[in-house]
């Protein structure tokens, strides 16, 4: 009696059924091709530990804390800025650290003109011998050359 009021039942597939063989046996292929458990745990998907499962929350936790107190430790022992000013590991300037960098290049370029001002208005070696700084020097200026090349080969060749 009541099956005549309900509609038919639609038993068609929900998905259209593929004429592919090689899809009724990728899951074989893929459980042929899986990795070892040694290479999971080389790419760190499967823990590296020999610890029961159910203790292995517990010991990454412990291994976490443990790090954590390494750092806090070594934190706690770091030196501090004034002692990495003394060492020149930080800078000694109050400018800020955008600024630095333009701070040290114009002291850099500071340096360089007060050497230059300085060796423009230095004393010739004329005037030297003259004040008795220099003594004059006996020898030619062929000598001199002579020498100088001499030594700059002996200090190439490890000698003197």
């Amino acid at each position: 009696m009541s099956d005549e009021n309900q509609p038919p039942v639609d038993e068609t597939p929900i998905s259209p059924s593929r004429p592919y063989p090689e899809r009724k046996n990728s899951l074989e292929k893929h459980l042929t091709n899986r990795p070892s458990p040694d290479e999971l745990r080389q790419k760190n998907i499967l823990p590296n530990s020999t610890a029961a499962p159910a203790l292995q929350a517990q010991q990454k936790e412990l291994e976490k804390h443990m790090r954590a107190d390494s750092l806090n430790e070594k934190i706690a022992h770091r030196p501090s800025p004034e002692e990495l000013r003394q060492k020149n590991i930080l800078p000694d300037s109050h400018a800020a650290p955008g600024l630095q960098a333009q701070q040290k290049e114009l002291e850099k370029h500071m340096r360089a003109d007060s050497l230059n001002e300085k060796i423009a208005h230095r004393p010739s070696p004329e005037e030297l011998i003259k004040e008795g700084v220099l003594r004059e020097d006996p020898r030619s200026p062929e000598e001199k050359y002579e020498e100088a090349i001499e030594e700059e080969y002996a200090k190439r060749e490890g000698g003197a």
